[in-house]
Order: structure tokens, then sequence, then C-alpha cells
């Protein structure tokens, strides 16, 4: 038996949709009006540990890993792990850098790296 934790070299939630239908919570979603400057409070299930020395892509995920282009550039302010029903969570927050238009085909990042 070990601890399991996950490394995410992005924000993965999920379309806002899923929380107007009652499916989760808002911090599990990117925000209906995401905003560049604004910060944002998120939970994801499981103990992950992200990158808070930079930027990073903000993406959308259906689940089972899978991940739209980046939505935005972010910076995760603070990543706690908690305990949500006897289940292991990391909730936290993140500051938007930039937001950028899913149909653009320009590139945002090259792995963890923003292109500028």
């Amino acid at each position: 038996m070990g601890i399991q934790v996950e490394f995410n070299p992005d924000l993965a939630l999920r379309d806002y949709s899923e929380f107007e239908e009652g499916n989760r919570k808002g911090e599990e979603c990117i925000p209906k009006d995401i905003e560049a400057g604004k910060e944002y409070n998120f939970l994801k299930k499981g103990q992950r540990n992200y990158w808070l020395m930079g930027e990073l892509p903000l993406v959308k995920t259906t689940g089972n890993q899978n991940l739209s282009r980046p939505f935005a550039s972010i910076i995760i302010l603070e990543a706690t792990h908690t305990l949500i029903n006897g289940e292991p969570y990391t909730k936290g927050k993140y500051k938007v850098v930039d937001v950028f238009d899913i149909n653009d085909p320009k590139i945002h990042f090259e792995t963890m790296e923003r292109v500028r």
C-alpha cells in the first residue's frame, strides 16, 4: 500500500455546464465568465501536486484525461490537500494571467513553457 499522488502540469477543470446541471461544484469547473487578472478557487479529487513557480495552462476536461487546448494561462497561488467525506481532494486558488480564444490555432504553451 502506498500514497497515491498525481503530478499535474496543467489545471484541468470541467465545463461550467456541469455545475449548472448540478453534476459538479462550481470550483470544479472553468468559470463561466473567466477574466484575466481575477482569482478563482478550484477543487480536484485526489492528492495532486502543481507547479507553483510560473504560468501553466488551464484546460477543460471531460474526464479520462480528455483535455482541450488551453483556455487560459494561470498561476496557482495555493494548493492544499484535504478530506471531503473521507476522500482526498486538492483545493486551492489560481490567478488568470491571460484568457485565450479556444478557436485560435496559435500555440500558447510548449509543454510547461509559455509561448509569447
